[in-house]
């Protein structure tokens, strides 16, 4: 049987499916019963129109009458076939008669079929990476190694009762040293896992895709900063991979027309060099609202040392921005303590937080936080809160005046050595350094 003749017997089979007899379908569709028995029997070609008068009449969409579409199945279905499970394999040569009489099953299988192929490639890469990424097999030797020394070094204590003290003072200087090795170890290897961007760390979600889309353009698009060619923006973007990040990508990039509008760059640069770098003085002199000045600066070109973070009002980040030495997580919540999420416990009241990174080098930056609505509430409806939170290096403080005690914070409780925080949801993989 051709692949044409799949019109014909999937017109038959959803006739006799619908309960239709031939005469019925014939006249509706406008044509004579004895031609409408030709093309059942795969006699007679389908032309497009005729098709979609059939279609109609047997109340389906015509694509589900499409020589291509029907030939595109077969192809996946004798994919989905070609593999040597053993035993007796599928009839392929029946593979016709399955789509016509049960296409729903059919469309299932190939989609399965699809569905196999898809994780068996990212089993594949995942394999790959892990037989040969570099830094990845050193780190978990490194591991391994660090977990050896200090179980061999456990033991010899834990077994061995009359040990001369200074012998039993090096083994314990031993295992302190081989313990902040093993922790430090698993930090950068925890780290370099959330950080990864090569093929079998790719982005898997379309949030990741329009961060990863952000970060290649270095948060600034210039295309933007005067038109509002959005499309322009999107099209062709390799890290855009799904239709769903290129919907999302398109929406941030008209909040993007809508904010280089309402703030210029000129006017943003001007206030800049008159009122200084401070967000708040800078909404003031600009008469912007403070969530869209901190986004601004935030997408200034050569930014670098400017991190942003956005959240809903679930705290789930909908930007990342990173900056040297606060890498927000890749997967899962931030830290409870950022101001970030304090602001959604005080809307519309600007946060001026220093905070100082939890970590073996601390990093101290500025932020400011606020939360504001969105979209204006509805008769029926709560407002939808958004939280945003710029990062920049703290200065330092001025002579003889004593700076306040920065706010301790981690990037998230997997990796923050913070033992005594009261915040902590899970433990640590490494220890405070303190």
């Amino acid at each position: 049987m051709a692949r044409t003749a799949l019109v014909g017997t999937r017109i038959r089979e959803m006739r006799l499916m619908a309960g239709i007899r031939q005469a019925e379908l014939a006249r509706a569709a406008g044509i004579s019963a004895a031609y409408l028995n030709l093309i059942e029997h795969n006699r007679r070609r389908v032309g497009v129109p005729l098709r979609e008068s059939i279609a109609a009449a047997l109340g389906v969409a015509p694509a589900e009458l499409d020589e291509e579409a029907g030939a595109a199945l077969i192809e996946e279905l004798r994919a989905a076939a070609g593999g040597d499970e053993g035993g007796p394999g599928p009839e392929v040569d029946r593979i016709e008669e399955l789509i016509g009489r049960f296409p729903g099953w059919a469309a299932r299988l190939a989609a399965l079929a699809r569905r196999q192929r898809g994780l068996e490639a990212a089993l594949a890469r995942l394999s790959d990476r892990m037989a040969h990424d570099p830094f990845l097999s050193d780190a978990l030797h490194e591991v391994i190694s660090a977990v050896t020394a200090v179980r061999s070094t456990a033991a010899i204590l834990a077994e061995t009762e009359d040990i001369e003290p200074v012998w039993r003072a090096r083994f314990h200087a031993n295992l302190h040293q081989d313990a902040i090795r093993m922790s430090e170890s698993a930090d950068a290897l925890v780290a370099y896992l959330d950080d990864a961007r090569a093929e079998g760390g790719a982005p898997t979600t379309p949030l990741e895709e329009v961060e990863a889309w952000r970060a290649e353009a270095g948060y600034h698009f210039a295309a933007l900063e005067h038109g509002d060619d959005t499309e322009a923006a999107v099209a062709g973007a390799a890290e855009l991979a799904s239709g769903a990040s290129q919907r999302l990508a398109r929406d941030w990039a008209a909040r993007y027309v809508a904010d280089a509008r309402a703030l210029p760059l000129a006017a943003l640069r001007a206030a800049l060099a008159a009122a200084g770098p401070d967000p708040l003085a800078l909404a003031a002199a600009t008469g912007a609202d403070l969530a869209l000045v901190l986004r601004r600066l935030a997408a200034l070109p050569g930014a670098a040392d400017t991190g942003l973070l956005i959240c809903d009002g679930a705290g789930a980040l909908l930007m990342r921005k990173p900056v040297e030495g606060f890498r927000p997580p890749r997967f899962g919540a931030g830290c409870p303590l950022w101001p970030l999420y304090a602001a959604l416990a005080r809307p519309m009241q600007p946060l001026v937080v220093t905070i100082e990174t939890a970590a073996r080098l601390p990093r101290r930056f500025a932020a400011v936080a606020i939360a504001q609505p969105r979209r204006p509430a509805g008769p029926d409806l709560p407002p939808v809160w958004e939280a945003t939170m710029l990062l920049r290096p703290a200065p330092a403080p001025a002579a003889g005046i004593a700076a306040p005690a920065p706010l301790r914070v981690g990037t998230t409780c997997r990796i923050c050595p913070r033992a005594d925080c009261p915040a902590r949801r899970e433990p640590a993989l490494v220890r405070d350094p303190a």
